[in-house]
């Protein structure tokens, strides 16, 4: 933003309170209008003190700073309501919305369809015509705002999410394009970014792999977004600009695997009476429920007592959305509680408010607990890892695999037929691999 020397504030014009603002020289280029005179709407009568209208010139001058920065960086704010306009309208009328470009290599029957479409309709003439004949090219996409674009993009992908799950969905890819933007010199529209820039990029991650800052998988994380993010805008706004991140990513990189714990090293010493007493009580019932159960760490967190049904005949947790995304439609399920784990939610029947939506928070906690302790004594062993060590334990009993698909909420590669495993066929299954309950849980 360009330096301000005072708080914007209200002016009486007309009997309305008005922002008036100088345009800065620093965007005198981009707006011939000097004062800019904005109406808050707002009647002087109605608000002699300008306490309303105090908050509303705000809005108003930071939307106005918006706008000269936007305009700056090249991008047409103008076009952009104009073709979202046209895309309302194309909606309204029943079409999808082509720019002309694309609309011209369309058969002449699709065409005259559309023009039969321009008929009886109480939209203003120019607006509609544009709408159906993509009179609007689509407006590029800033390097900046390209986090922005593609959030918009994929609303529908993103229904169900919390606000934290959102917030781990954006930030690495934010992360991800900062480090772009400064490795090709600053901001400006992606249309103009070329293999050159890409290469440029990839050195730069390189050199930070082989200095030892970033791990290669790390750095191809990194390129990895920023290629998916350019991908999906090009794709979706139809831009047709060539894929300048083709093989980009750097060669010798291994998706790390986590290894599942040994069963007796999780009775012996994980679950051993006293370990976790330093820890609060909900962490450390987590810790017993994850291992018995083989639940994920942010399904265990978000239990609540409407899904914790201690008292049926087979007492068992269920895991249900419960305002968040599920990782799978297999996710959803109902496991019976035996052992530490019927233990654990006795004392725990409301779950664990202190890290509801909370897992990244809790598993950073027990991973660091764990590395104290001397509990992670092979690579990739982690806190996660017990829900691994749940499914070998499956596996070493012989349990039908319908069943541990079923308790570790994975797809039954099979077709689907009735409804599944019952409470007390898994209850059976659970029985046979339960660990020895601690004394102090």
């Amino acid at each position: 933003m360009a330096p301000r020397h005072e708080r914007a504030r209200p002016h009486k014009r007309y009997g309305y309170w008005y922002l008036v603002r100088r345009v800065p020289r620093a965007f005198s280029a981009y707006d011939a209008r000097n004062p800019v005179m904005l109406s808050t709407g707002i009647r002087v009568a109605d608000d002699p003190r300008a306490l309303v209208a105090g908050a509303a010139v705000q809005k108003l001058d930071e939307g106005l700073e918006r706008y000269w920065h936007e305009k700056r960086a090249g991008r047409d704010l103008d076009a952009v309501t104009r073709y979202k306009r046209s895309l309302d309208v194309a909606r309204k009328i029943g079409v999808p919305y082509t720019p002309a470009a694309g609309l011209a290599a369309s058969p002449v029957e699709r065409i005259v369809e559309r023009f039969e479409r321009l008929d009886g309709k109480d939209i203003e003439k120019p607006v509609e015509v544009s709408a159906v004949l993509g009179g609007e090219d689509v407006p590029p996409v800033i390097l900046s705002q390209m986090m922005d674009e593609l959030e918009r993009l994929s609303e529908a992908a993103l229904v169900g999410k919390s606000e934290r799950q959102r917030k781990r969905w954006r930030t690495p890819k934010e992360t991800a394009l900062a480090t772009f933007v400064e490795a090709v010199g600053g901001d400006r529209p992606m249309s103009t970014v070329s293999r050159a820039d890409v290469l440029s990029f990839r050195q730069r991650l390189q050199d930070r792999v082989v200095a030892g800052e970033i791990a290669i998988d790390t750095a191809n994380k990194i390129i990895g977004h920023v290629a998916g993010m350019f991908g999906a805008i090009n794709d979706v706004n139809q831009y047709g600009l060539p894929n300048v991140f083709a093989k980009a990513r750097l060669a010798g990189g291994k998706d790390r695997q986590r290894v599942a714990f040994d069963p007796r090293f999780v009775q012996d010493r994980i679950l051993a009476n006293g370990l976790f007493v330093d820890l609060n009580a909900e962490a450390r019932a987590i810790i017993y429920l994850v291992a018995e159960t083989g639940l994920r760490p942010s399904e265990a967190c978000n239990l609540d007592r409407a899904t914790i049904q201690l008292a049926h005949d087979i007492p068992h947790v269920q895991v249900r959305p419960d305002g968040r995304q599920m990782k799978t439609d297999d996710s959803r399920r109902d496991i019976p509680l035996v052992s530490v784990a019927l233990k654990v939610m006795r004392k725990h029947p409301d779950g664990f408010p202190r890290y509801r939506d909370k897992a990244d928070s809790l598993s950073a906690l027990v991973n660091k607990a764990f590395e104290a302790r001397g509990l992670r004594p092979e690579p990739g062993q982690s806190f996660y890892s017990l829900r691994h060590t749940f499914e070998d334990r499956l596996t070493a009993v012989e349990a039908p695999e319908k069943v541990v698909a079923s308790l570790m909420g994975h797809k039954w590669q099979r077709p689907r037929y009735g409804k599944g495993p019952s409470l007390e066929l898994k209850r059976k299954w659970l029985r046979r691999i339960a660990f020895r309950s601690p004394r102090t849980v």
